[in-house]
């Protein structure tokens, strides 16, 4: 082992879960199903697009009612909430595990709209909006499985949405993102710089 290594980094434990001890930068979302004649929010932020294409991927357990309802129904939701939605996004996960969305009185109290394609809620004034078909569950992850859906119908608020007629970093200045500092912190984001891509490399 290099010398910088045992000087400047502490070894982690990896028999035992790592993500609590140090901080990441991710996505903050809210997933939308069905459940039985009620419907069901619950924050997540363990979420991607899959590849280029209109797929994308979020990680759940069984243990909480989203799995079951996306793998009967075959649908979900998910908001891209604005900073200023980070209680009422925070409100959605209540309660967790062990109870089915049934129980999640809040869930009636908190601002949403329907969606057009699919049979689920979206937070109301997110600035982006997915409806999904559900596509491939892979569990196997200890607990935890990837669900993935293909976007059959997507919205993007005006205000938010990429052109050629406003800067990029103007643009995220006036309508910052959110992003989730995991675990526990969240940040809204206003300043962004351009990547540094090597010449002639393309995206």
């Amino acid at each position: 082992m290099k010398k910088i290594m045992t000087d400047h980094y502490i070894s982690l434990d990896t028999d035992t879960p790592i993500w609590n001890q140090f901080f990441t930068v991710a996505p903050l979302v809210v997933i939308g199903s069905k459940e039985g004649s009620k419907y069901d929010l619950a924050p997540k932020h363990m979420t991607t697009p899959i590849g280029s294409s209109n797929f994308f991927g979020f990680v759940c357990t069984p243990k909480h009612a989203t799995y079951h309802n996306v793998k009967e129904t075959g649908q979900f939701t998910v908001s891209f909430p604005l900073p200023e939605q980070i209680v009422l996004s925070s409100l959605s996960a209540t309660p967790r595990c062990g109870e089915s969305s049934s129980e999640k009185h809040i869930i009636p109290s908190l601002p949403t709209v329907k969606a057009t394609a699919v049979d689920a809620l979206f937070l109301e004034h997110s600035y982006l909006y997915l409806e999904c078909e559900l596509f491939k569950v892979i569990d196997g992850f200890d607990d935890y499985s990837i669900i993935t859906g293909k976007t059959i119908a997507a919205f993007v608020r005006h205000d938010y949405h990429r052109n050629t007629e406003k800067e990029d970093q103007e643009m995220i200045n006036q309508h910052p993102l959110l992003a989730y500092i995991a675990h526990g912190r969240f940040a809204s984001i206003a300043e962004t710089y351009n990547f540094p891509f090597p010449k002639g490399f393309k995206i």
